[in-house]
C-alpha cells in the first residue's frame, strides 16, 4: 500500500542510492524520441482519480496523466510544477500560487486556476470519500483572483502546506463540475494534462500510456508506458527474461541469484537502495485479543526480525523501529526496541493473563484460546514468507496465528476499508515530510481512511497537530522524536523491515540517473537510442 501523502505520506529522506551499473549514456548520444517501456505490477489500478485512489497502482498510473502545482526534484526539493512561482506572507499563512500560462488539458480547454480551486472544494466536500482531505482542511480561504493565480490562506501555520498542493486536487473543472465525482468517467478514462494519456486500460491485464506530445514540460522522450498485471512475480520474471518486460522490481532472491548472469550483465541494469516504505504487522485495536500494549509488546518480542531480514530479504533490508526510514532527519535512534526475546514475551503474556491452562501447547484466558487470523495480499512473496516466519515463532509462545491471503482489490475494499481484520501485514509508502497525521490520528480512523487499526493516543493526536504548525526543523524533530517513543511503547504494529528497492531495467534505456529521489524522478527524460527501439506506436 502506497502512504502516497495519503496512502501518500511523504518525508525527507537521504537516499541511499547504489547502483550495480548504471545507465548514464555516452555524453556524445543524442537523445531520440520513440520506443515504449512495460512494466511490470502485481496489482491493477483503482482509480485514476487521485483524490480517490489510496492504493500504489492508481497514484503511479495517476502521476504521469496529471501534474500538481509542486513536485520533488532530484535532490528531494520543492519546486515549481504547474506553479511557475509562489510568494509566502510574512506571518506564513498565506501561499500565492503563480500558475503557467498555455498549458491545456488533453482534450484542449485552458488549464487555469478555477481548476485548482475546484478541485480544492472538491477535497474538502464531506460528501467526497478521500484519505487526503485533513491537508485541505487546515485552509480558511481559497481564491483564484484571475486565471492565473491561485491563493490560499491557512488557519494556522501548517508545516506540510507547500508539499501538500501536488497532484491531488488539481482536475478539470470543465468535465466534473455538478458530477459525482465517485461516478465520473474519468475514473477510468481521465483528461489530465499531465506528460502522459491514457490510451487503453484492459481490467487486470494491462493499463498503456501515450506520450502527451503537447505537455507543458516538454514531450517525453519515450512514446508510450505500458503497466501489465502479473499478480504473480514469479511470472513476472518470466516475462522479464523472455521480453515481455522492461522494467520491474526484483525479490531480493532474483537479485542476488536468478540476475547474477551473463544473460542479465549484457541485458539489463540492476538498482539497489533503501526504499521509502516500511513493512509492518498492524493490530484491528478494535478486537478484544490486541487491546492490552503488554500483548502487543510480547508479539513483537517474540518476532526474530533479523531472521526475516536474512531469511526472506536476504539482507536487503534493515529492522524498523517506527514509522520512518534510519536515514531520515526526523528518525529517532534511541526508542525502545524488541529484540528477539521469547522469554521475556511469555512473562508478559502472562502478566497479562494469557497461561497455557490445558496443556495443549496455547495460551488461553477466559476460556478463549489465543488465536488469530493475519491477512495479506497475494502475489506478495515477501509478506507471505514473512508471515510464515511469524507464524512459527509465535508458536513457539503459545499463540496460534492463521494466515489468509487475498486479492489486492478484495483486500482493501473488503476488509482493510471495512475494518473486517484481526491482524494485517502491510507497508506504508513514504515520502519528503515526516507528518503522518493521517495514519496515527485518531480522528482518522472512519472507513476508506488510513488509521484503520483504530489507534487513539491523546498525546499523539495534540502532538501531531504540534507538529503541523511547527516550522522550526529542530523543534519538529524533537516532535516527531517523540511521537516516534510513543509508538515503540504502545506497538499498536510491531514494525518488522525497511526493504532495499531493488529494480532492473533492460540497458536500452538512456538517461537514468540515480539520485536521492530515487531513479524515476526524470522518467519523461529516459530514451532509447534509434537502433535499440523495440515497440512502435502510432
Amino acid at each position: 500500500m502506497r502512504a502516497l501523502r495519503s496512502l501518500a505520506l511523504i518525508i525527507i529522506l537521504i537516499l541511499q542510492v547504489i547502483s550495480c551499473s548504471y545507465s548514464w549514456g555516452s555524453p556524445h548520444e543524442h537523445p531520440d524520441f520513440g520506443d515504449s517501456i512495460v512494466v511490470g505490477s502485481i496489482g491493477d489500478a483503482s482509480t485514476l482519480i487521485p483524490m480517490l485512489a489510496s492504493d500504489a497502482t492508481s497514484h503511479e498510473i495517476a502521476d504521469l496523466i496529471y501534474d500538481g502545482l509542486v513536485k520533488y526534484d532530484k535532490d528531494l526539493n520543492l519546486v515549481g510544477d504547474l506553479a511557475e512561482s509562489w510568494d509566502v506572507s510574512p506571518d506564513g499563512l498565506t501561499i500565492t500560487f503563480h500558475l503557467r500560462k498555455g498549458v491545456r488539458w488533453e482534450d484542449g480547454v485552458p488549464f487555469t486556476s478555477k481548476d485548482v480551486l475546484f478541485g480544492f472544494h472538491l477535497i474538502v466536500d464531506p460528501k467526497t470519500p478521500t484519505a487526503y482531505a485533513g491537508d485541505f482542511m487546515e485552509v480558511s480561504k481559497a481564491e483564484a483572483p484571475d486565471p492565473y493565480t491561485f491563493r490560499v490562506t491557512y488557519k494556522q501555520p501548517f508545516a506540510p502546506a507547500l508539499s501538500s498542493w501536488g497532484n491531488i486536487v488539481v482536475l478539470p473543472r470543465h468535465l466534473l463540475r455538478g458530477k459525482d465525482i465517485t461516478k465520473s468517467p474519468l475514473g477510468r478514462r481521465p483528461v489530465g494534462l499531465g506528460p502522459f494519456k491514457l490510451k487503453k486500460w484492459n481490467t487486470q491485464e494491462s493499463i498503456e500510456l501515450v506520450c502527451n506530445k503537447d505537455y507543458f514540460g516538454g514531450r517525453p522522450y519515450l512514446n508510450g508506458y505500458i503497466m501489465r498485471i502479473i499478480p504473480d512475480p514469479a511470472t513476472m520474471f518470466l516475462e522479464l527474461k523472455s521480453g515481455g518486460l522492461d522494467w520491474m522490481g526484483l525479490s531480493p532472491m532474483q537479485y542476488q541469484r536468478q540476475t547474477n548472469t551473463r544473460f542479465f550483465r549484457e541485458n539489463f541494469h540492476k538498482y539497489k537502495y533503501l526504499s521509502f516504505s516500511y513493512t509492518y504487522l498492524g493490530y484491528n485495536l478494535r478486537n478484544p485479543l490486541f487491546k492490552d500494549k503488554r500483548v502487543r509488546q510480547a508479539i513483537s518480542y517474540a518476532i526474530d526480525k533479523e531472521e526475516i531480514i536474512r531469511g526472506v530479504l536476504l539482507g536487503y533490508g534493515v529492522a524498523a523501529t517506527g514509522p520512518y526510514k534510519p536515514d531520515a532527519w526526523f528518525y529517532n535512534p534511541n526508542v525502545r526496541r524488541y529484540p528477539y526475546d521469547p522469554q521475556r514475551a511469555r512473562e508478559l503474556l502472562r502478566e497479562a493473563g494469557w497461561v497455557d491452562r490445558n496443556h495443549d501447547g496455547w495460551l488461553d484466558k477466559d476460556g478463549r484460546t489465543f488465536t488469530f487470523t493475519v491477512i495479506t495480499n497475494q502475489g506478495n512473496a515477501l509478506r507471505d514468507r514473512t508471515a510464515q516466519i511469524i507464524q512459527y515463532r509465535l508458536k513457539q509462545v503459545g499463540i496460534q496465528m492463521k494466515i489468509r491471503t487475498l486479492e489486492w482489490t478484495a483486500f482493501i475494499n473488503d476488509f482493510i476499508d471495512k475494518r473486517r481484520f484481526e491482524a494485517v501485514i502491510l507497508g506504508w509508502t513514504l515520502g519528503q515530510d515526516p507528518d503522518i497525521y493521517d495514519i496515527w490520528h485518531s480522528s482518522k480512523t472512519g472507513e476508506k481512511q488510513l488509521n484503520f487499526i483504530g489507534y487513539k493516543n491523546p498525546e499523539v493526536d495534540r502532538l501531531l497537530v504540534q507538529g503541523r504548525r511547527t516550522f522550526d526543523r529542530e523543534k519538529r524533530k524533537r516532535i516527531y522524536w517523540r511521537i516516534q517513543e510513543i509508538l515503540a511503547e504502545d506497538q499498536p504494529y510491531t514494525f518488522l523491515y525497511v526493504p532495499m528497492s531493488l529494480p532492473v531495467i533492460h540497458k536500452r534505456f538512456r538517461g537514468i540517473h540515480p539520485a536521492p529521489a530515487g531513479i524515476s524522478y526524470n522518467f519523461i527524460r529516459w530514451w532509447v537510442p534509434k537502433n535499440e527501439q523495440k515497440y512502435i506506436m502510432p
